[in-house]
């Protein structure tokens, strides 16, 4: 590749530190559920301004602990179309009946009007998600719905480490928020995931599900069912070490992006639109193609004639339209589905450098000219 795909930034201290801390782990034999995992919970909780964090197997399974904890059992739970299988998934697998919305294209998030239309009586949940990394201007006002209806507001904060909106962090807006730390994203610990909240119900819940629902770690008795949600002691040594550079990888994005917004405007592109409020950690450089554009043709040709692979949309099929949440899909979602058809991703992450972002843009003007869409 041209412009090599991104992968995890471990400098070599930061490989000592972890692999230094996984031996004391390795020499304690506490593997799981020790003094990492809950220095990581404190770091974390105190970076995103919360009261409480609870490390979790997954950012999946964050979102189906924080379900569970609010007992949407048997009732509704409104997701957004565009996001990823998990987010829907989590609904279900806490015995939930999804309720699709559509998307604003501007943000790629939860469309407003659309929210407040779907919620009623059998309403226990509303899911946020912050595409991207970017959280929506609406979604102060979207908590303000939700708190007005008595209804809870949980984030899906997968993509979100470090962003805000209005000074405010994500995972703070509503009830709890879910992060994972999966490898490709802002904070990787391989495999991973962390709860946020306020609220001391969902923290004691959050505590036993992960460790399969017992009252306590070192017992046998079970009081919920829960599953293995525990997050590993290496995992989270991975993780601290990341986390203590989350600054520094959002700098390093957001100048990336900055000199990706002075290009492809003038490509005919569309970068979604940060507002001056918000900070972003641009885990995605996301923009809407112009009319014409086969998005198919054009990776094929970044990938062949320049060695550029564009990176995984987010997301390029809905929810609504994948086939196993077919049951739960009963009208089209003309934004979402917009969205889905429309943006490519560029390559954006802290180690690439400036002269292969700069590769990309003028790679991109040639295969779109070559396209005859210059």
């Amino acid at each position: 590749m041209r412009v090599p795909p991104a992968r995890v930034c471990f400098p070599a201290e930061d490989r000592a530190e972890i692999l230094a801390r996984i031996d004391q782990a390795l020499i304690t034999g506490q593997l799981t559920l020790g003094p990492i995992g809950r220095e990581l919970e404190a770091a974390f909780s105190k970076r995103h301004s919360t009261a409480h964090a609870v490390a979790v197997s997954s950012g999946t399974a964050g979102l189906e602990i924080i379900l569970r904890a609010l007992g949407v059992e048997g009732r509704e739970v409104i997701v957004p179309a565009n996001t990823f299988f998990a987010t829907a998934a989590a609904a279900v697998h806490a015995g939930a009946r999804v309720v699709f919305v559509d998307c604003d294209p501007e943000t790629m998030a939860f469309d407003l009007a659309d929210v407040e239309s779907r919620l009623g009586p059998e309403t226990a949940a509303v899911i946020a998600v912050h595409i991207g990394g970017l959280i929506s201007p609406a979604l102060p006002a979207l908590a303000r719905l939700c708190r007005d209806r008595g209804v809870p507001l949980v984030e899906d904060a997968a993509h979100a480490h470090g962003s805000a909106l209005g000074g405010q962090s994500a995972g703070t807006f509503g009830i709890a928020g879910a992060f994972s730390f999966y490898p490709t994203k802002v904070v990787a610990g391989g495999e991973g995931g962390i709860i946020v909240t306020d609220d001391d119900g969902i923290v004691e819940a959050a505590r036993g599900y992960r460790d399969q629902g017992k009252a306590s770690f070192l017992t046998n008795f079970h009081t919920r069912l829960g599953a293995n949600w525990r997050m590993s002691e290496p995992h989270a040594a991975i993780a601290q070490s990341q986390l203590t550079r989350l600054d520094e990888f959002i700098a390093a994005r957001q100048a990336l992006a900055k000199r990706y917004d002075a290009a492809v405007e003038d490509l005919g592109l569309r970068p979604v639109p940060i507002p001056a409020e918000a900070h972003c950690n641009y885990y995605k450089y996301v923009a809407f193609l112009p009319a014409g554009v086969d998005r198919g043709v054009l990776k094929h040709a970044m990938r062949e004639r320049f060695d550029i692979g564009l990176p995984g949309e987010v997301y390029d099929t809905p929810l609504h339209q994948q086939p196993v949440f077919e049951a739960f899909a009963d009208r089209a979602l003309p934004g979402a589905e917009f969205i889905g058809a429309r943006h490519i991703c560029l390559p954006l992450y802290p180690s690439l450098s400036e002269s292969d972002a700069d590769y990309v843009v003028a790679s991109l003007a040639t295969a779109l000219t070559e396209m005859g869409l210059r």
